[in-house]
């Protein structure tokens, strides 16, 4: 059984590894290329997002690696009737497949890991290179397209001579503020400071447009800062459930519950002023939305913090799934050709697992469905997977 078991492990651990390096190569360079298209990135910032995106491609990689190298190992086996050798041995088809089983179980955990590494350490580098580097891409965007824009900011520039932005025109959105501002200039330069979270724009004889507000000019040099996240498109607003490990998950859940509950404690003492002051106006559903909206709002990022654990879990697991199905796939295929007994596993896979994990994950953090739900695919993968198991010991 040892020796099965050496044999075996051998073949997928070679296999594994092999397709592992290949295929998050390939997934790496797309996402790595995609970060450079989408932000413009120049070759340094691309090097120092190097170890901040490969968690997430190894993410992508180590699930579909783990199913092709089942296949293949098994679909080989299978072709050279070593599998019917062992039978006629009397020894179970299972003592084939255990130890790829339990290597499946080593990886599942392991995947959980850099699930967890990647949605949090891997993304949040991958945004603070981006926000290090936003002076080089809005210089790179002015350059290339004389134009550079977000949901905040529009700039447009006849010419770009270093740092000197010649005959620049900003439309600029204020947060609070329903009108824009136009703001023409001879020249203008910027400054991001990412640690103190501003971007100061210099600019040279500006004339600024308010709408109805009126207007203004500055002769000479003038400065305007603007926050970070206004230059950058983004908004202020709290780091999503996504992006936080799994450690910091539980506290946040105990810190969301007693927001919840302060939140209720106040609409209900406010609803008690207003009935013992007489303000029964205060009671119109006009006075109760904004606290309503709060609170449920509260409720949709509380179901979220539930439901994210299992999201991981349940992707980490899907390694083991997968192996469930390939292993007595290729075996009952008996063909040496893997690429055949890879699809046939993955295609259902592709089909019916991820929309259903996509859909329970949806409906989950809506709280539709308990987050438990999200390990139904999971489990419709575990059947199907014990049902050929079944008929490959029998068979």
């Amino acid at each position: 059984m040892r020796i099965l078991t050496r044999y075996i492990l051998a073949d997928l651990l070679k296999v594994f590894l092999l397709t592992l390096v290949s295929m998050t190569a390939f997934v790496f360079l797309v996402l790595i290329a995609k970060e450079a298209v989408d932000n413009g990135l120049g070759l340094v910032p691309i090097m120092r997002m190097v170890p901040y995106m490969l968690p997430q491609a190894m993410q992508f990689a180590v699930p579909g690696t783990m199913l092709l190298a089942t296949t293949s190992v098994y679909g080989r086996i299978a072709s050279s009737n070593e599998i019917v050798a062992v039978k006629s041995l009397g020894i179970s088809p299972m003592a084939m497949v255990w130890p790829t089983l339990i290597l499946a179980t080593v990886v599942s955990l392991g995947a959980v890991v850099l699930n967890d590494v990647a949605v949090s350490w891997g993304y949040g580098g991958v945004k603070r290179v981006v926000l290090e580097s936003l002076e080089e891409i809005v210089y790179g965007r002015l350059q290339t397209t004389r134009s550079f824009s977000n949901k905040q900011l529009d700039v447009t520039v006849q010419d770009v001579q270093g740092k000197r932005l010649l005959q620049p025109t900003i439309l600029y959105h204020p947060p609070h503020s329903r009108t824009a501002w136009t703001i023409t200039a001879d020249e203008a330069s910027l400054h991001a400071d990412v640690q103190g979270g501003a971007v100061t724009l210099t600019l040279v004889n500006a004339d600024i447009d308010f709408g109805v507000n009126g207007s203004a000019s500055h002769p000479g040099k003038w400065e305007l800062t603007l926050s970070l996240a206004d230059f950058s498109g983004g908004q202020r607003r709290a780091r999503s459930p996504s992006n936080f490990p799994l450690r910091e998950i539980g506290p946040s859940i105990v810190e969301q519950q007693a927001s919840i509950e302060q939140a209720r404690h106040e609409l209900a003492a406010r609803v008690a002023y207003s009935l013992a002051t007489g303000r029964l106006i205060e009671l119109s559903e006009v006075f109760w939305r904004p606290h309503l909206q709060g609170i449920e709002g509260g409720m949709r990022r509380l179901h979220r913090l539930y439901t994210e654990p299992h999201r991981r879990w349940a992707n980490g697991f899907s390694c083991l799934c997968f192996v469930m199905i390939g292993a007595p796939m290729a075996i009952r295929r008996r063909q040496g050709e893997f690429w055949g007994s890879f699809f046939a596993c993955f295609l259902p896979i592709l089909i019916v697992y991820y929309p259903m994990l996509v859909g329970c994950v949806d409906a989950a953090k809506d709280g539709s469905l308990p987050p438990q739900a999200v390990w139904l695919g999971n489990i419709v993968l575990a059947c199907w997977g014990v049902w050929l198991l079944r008929r490959v010991v029998r068979f």
